[in-house]
């Protein structure tokens, strides 16, 4: 059974219902990937206004086919007779001139497909929103996919520039946000199912409560003709125009390596101009991160590139790597094989750090951390002497100096001896941590030190 409510986005409901409360003329931008949960967000948020809101979906069609569809939407909604325009132009200067009487909610969603077939449409808008400003109670919503066309409707250079009062750029839910969900699933469960599905509500919302997280990753991912087994290379080839080098790109980070000087060596990219745009791209469309260590945040080589994305991860991992095996075997003989015991022993376990690296940064946010820090991230050492060098993945920089996080998800409780050989570990380096933090699905044996702090899943699903 899918989880078809309405989850979380309490921030961004609350700043629209400002905007639509507002008697003023308001303009607002909603722009992220696909299936981010968009065009639910503003659903959601007309609901209480839906008398005086047009919610219209541009297509991919003629500028007068999307006349004809918006105008009969308006006449049945404002209960017009049949209404006719020559123009898009036209149209848009009908429903600004009925918002000087009442208030009037336009969304245009995937307006890009709209300003694709409408000579001049920002500049439209641009001379419809200055002529009608101190008059007009229009909200006008404007969203879609494409993220770097939505953005390019802040830049200076575009004629809506300085016209948009509110920007909402939707990224993925985090890992709390996301268990919303699935919430009758054990907390463990809770940890496996964001390291496939991740942040994207429509993924989520197709969560079967009544199976379990195998057969909810079979039934929507492994299982030849599986409802999302295609859904990352659909995104990226509808962002990116050579979706090879994007595959190269994967391929590489899966496998671990992180450096730019390695992608390329590991990858058949050509140079790296390419592999720069390549990266930049997908940094964009949210499915890769740059991260520097913090004690060396300006050391461009010892950046690394990461898959933020976890259903990008777990397809490139598994999927993309294995699809001839995929094609020929079993699919539960398939799983088993390629996905089953690395995806208990390796992958959940590395992605259960990043939600612990997120449970941190939303207690800081919240002002609960005993010191609050001001950064977050890995921590590079390096040993000459001993040639050895590396980097801890959790580290946070206060005031007071660092304090170190690791994050076990095994089935044995953490005790005091793996503590102190962690912190010995640790203090060999160099790296002198005035707090040490650890995080374990299966708990702990007895163990108080001060500069200890022990976390558990209970803590980490806190609401």
């Amino acid at each position: 059974m899918y989880n078809t409510a309405f989850v979380g986005r309490e921030r961004e409901l609350a700043k629209l219902n400002n905007m639509y409360s507002s008697p003023k003329q308001s303009v607002a931008l909603i722009y992220g990937r696909r299936r981010v949960g968009k065009s639910e967000l503003i659903k959601q948020s007309i609901q209480n206004y839906d008398r005086d809101a047009v919610y219209y979906e541009c297509k991919q069609t003629t500028e007068q086919n999307n006349v004809n569809s918006l105008s009969m939407l308006i006449s049945e909604k404002f209960s017009l007779p049949p209404l006719g325009f020559p123009d898009m132009e036209k149209l848009l200067e009908f429903v600004f001139h009925q918002s000087c009487d009442k208030k009037i909610i336009l969304v245009l969603d995937e307006y890009p497909y709209l300003q694709k077939t409408t000579t001049g449409l920002d500049s439209i808008l641009q001379s419809l929103i200055d002529r009608y400003m101190n008059q007009s109670q229009m909200k006008l919503i404007l969203c879609g996919s494409f993220v770097e066309t939505m953005k390019n409707l802040l830049l200076r250079h575009n004629p809506l520039y300085g016209r948009v009062s509110l920007v909402l750029n939707l990224k993925p839910m985090n890992y709390l946000e996301s268990s919303r969900f699935y919430p009758s699933f054990s907390h463990e469960d809770k940890v496996r199912l964001y390291s496939v599905f991740g942040g994207i509500p429509y993924y989520n919302s197709l969560i079967d409560k009544e199976m379990s997280v195998k057969e909810n990753i079979m039934e929507l991912l492994t299982l030849p003709g599986a409802r999302l087994e295609d859904e990352v290379s659909m995104y990226l080839n509808a962002e990116l125009s050579k979706i090879t080098n994007a595959n190269e790109v994967f391929e590489a980070l899966t496998k671990g390596f992180s450096r730019f000087s390695d992608i390329l060596s590991q990858s058949h990219i050509a140079n790296s101009p390419t592999l720069v745009k390549v990266l930049e791209k997908l940094m964009h469309m949210d499915m890769v991160e740059k991260e520097a260590p913090i004690n060396d945040a300006n050391n461009k080589k010892k950046a690394g590139y990461y898959i933020s994305d976890n259903m990008s991860r777990f397809y490139y991992k598994y999927i993309f790597r294995y699809a001839s095996q995929r094609r020929i075997m079993n699919p539960e003989i398939f799983y088993e094989r390629y996905i089953e015991k690395d995806f208990e022993q390796s992958y959940v376990p590395d992605r259960f750090e990043d939600i612990c690296k997120q449970f941190l940064i939303l207690k800081n946010q919240q002002g609960d951390m005993p010191e609050p820090f001001e950064a977050i991230g890995k921590y590079y050492y390096d040993l000459p002497k001993e040639h050895k060098n590396g980097e801890f993945d959790v580290v946070t920089k206060d005031d007071r100096g660092y304090a170190f996080y690791e994050a076990k998800f095994r089935n044995a409780p953490i005790t005091a001896s793996m503590i102190e050989q962690e912190i010995r570990q640790v203090n060999d380096t160099g790296l002198y941590c005035y707090q040490y933090g650890f995080f374990s699905k299966s708990g702990y044996e007895e163990f108080t030190r001060p500069d200890v702090s022990k976390y558990t899943l209970d803590d980490l699903y806190f609401e």
